[in-house]
């Protein structure tokens, strides 16, 4: 809820949306980040939940969030079947599975009449991202994807600015995303039954570092300018010992309009933790972020000072407004961010099942379309640096 107190379940349908969730069991950091979005926000009411494909851990953690045994299920379809089926079933799909299970629960979900709320990235492949996008057309379904850092209100800030016009016709532009999670060498491919998910290819996709971290850095910049990247020299590998999966990917970058960009990313940078970071330079001037500062947005304009802009504070537009839920000078970040993503796909929900207009701050959040769009170029990286980095399209 914002600090206006505005709800848009509330708002436009006069209660919470009911909602389900499929994976992010017990353990998962990205499940309870999920679920703590969605109560943030106060337009959901979890109703079921699919947390694990092991009926004893599903049943625990089901019971442990408070749901009744007979919505508690270790199967992510026989949850959408039974569901869909109850008057008072839920209407919203959360899924934060292994990603190459996405396509399966999305698909089914939105043609049993359910909209979807689905963790980055959209898909591994990108025939599932275009078949994906198709359904999402066909059923009329709404389809959210959570790239939360789009969710910052200084992110939207920025996007808001360069909209406006206030940067002028944009030049360069550089995207970092720089992670140490992934730099011990003493066990640089974990194996077994233990072994995390996204060290296996057929689950976590064709790149742990692109679909893990990648994806952001690419919707960030995407979001932010609102162009397209267009070619790719990239190279795309391991940069610890032994490693086969990979940790590191950079490239030079082409824009639509003629821009030229850098793009970086790496889960190996050992000592450093989630350095997500864009400069934006255009013919007016320049715009700059960091992640773990999240409430400092820097604009540098040409031939004046520079300008630090904040949540609440002078400049800040409707779209920034729009996703701050606290008054100005106390921090917001990766919930908050997270929540303004469910905050988003409510109001987008709740609109089409009320037939009343949407509030247009609201439509900004990543959809299949911007799935799609990352998918593409996960692909285009790979192939490039498969090519000998040589200039690849989009």
């Amino acid at each position: 809820m914002s600090k206006d107190g505005y709800n848009p379940a509330i708002h436009h349908l006069g209660r919470r949306l009911r909602m389900a969730v499929i994976g992010g069991g017990p353990g998962s950091f990205i499940g309870g980040m999920h679920r703590q979005a969605a109560r943030l926000t106060d337009c959901f009411d979890l109703v079921a939940a699919a947390l694990s494909s092991k009926p004893e851990r599903a049943l625990e953690g089901g019971l442990n969030l408070g749901l009744s045994e007979d919505r508690i299920f270790s199967d992510g379809l026989e949850l959408i079947k039974k569901e869909s089926r109850r008057d008072d079933g839920a209407e919203v799909v959360a899924i934060m599975t292994p990603n190459d299970s996405h396509f399966l629960y999305a698909s089914a979900a939105m043609k049993a009449g359910m909209d979807v709320i689905c963790d980055k990235p959209m898909t591994n492949t990108i025939v599932e991202a275009e078949e994906l996008v198709k359904i999402i057309e066909s059923t009329g379904r709404i389809f959210r994807l959570t790239h939360n850092y789009t969710g910052y209100p200084m992110t939207r800030q920025a996007r808001a600015m360069v909209k406006a016009g206030e940067i002028g016709e944009i030049r360069l532009i550089q995207v970092e995303y720089v992670q140490g999670g992934k730099a011990d060498e003493s066990n640089p491919d974990p194996s077994g039954p233990s072994a995390p998910w996204r060290y296996n290819s057929e689950k976590g996709g064709p790149s742990l570092v692109m679909g893990d971290i990648g994806t952001h850095a690419h919707n960030l910049i995407r979001y932010v300018t609102g162009l397209e990247v267009d070619e790719v020299a990239a190279e795309a590998g391991a940069i610890v010992p032994g490693r086969t999966i990979q940790d590191y990917a950079g490239a030079l970058l082409r824009m639509e309009n003629g821009a030229r960009g850098s793009f970086w990313v790496t889960q190996a940078a050992a000592g450093v933790e989630n350095s997500l970071q864009f400069r934006i330079s255009g013919t007016k001037g320049s715009l700059e972020w960091e992640q773990e500062i999240p409430q400092r947005l820097t604009y540098k304009p040409l031939g004046r000072p520079c300008e630090i802009r904040t949540p609440n504070g002078p400049g800040t537009l409707p779209l920034s407004a729009y996703a701050s839920h606290i008054v100005a000078g106390h921090p917001e970040g990766f919930p908050d961010g997270f929540a303004n993503i469910y905050r988003d796909a409510a109001e987008a929900i709740a609109a089409v099942k009320a037939g009343t207009p949407a509030r247009k701050e609201a439509m900004s959040c990543p959809d299949g379309q911007d799935g799609l769009a990352g998918i593409r170029f996960v692909h285009a990286i790979l192939k490039s640096s498969e090519n000998g980095s040589t200039w690849t399209k989009v």
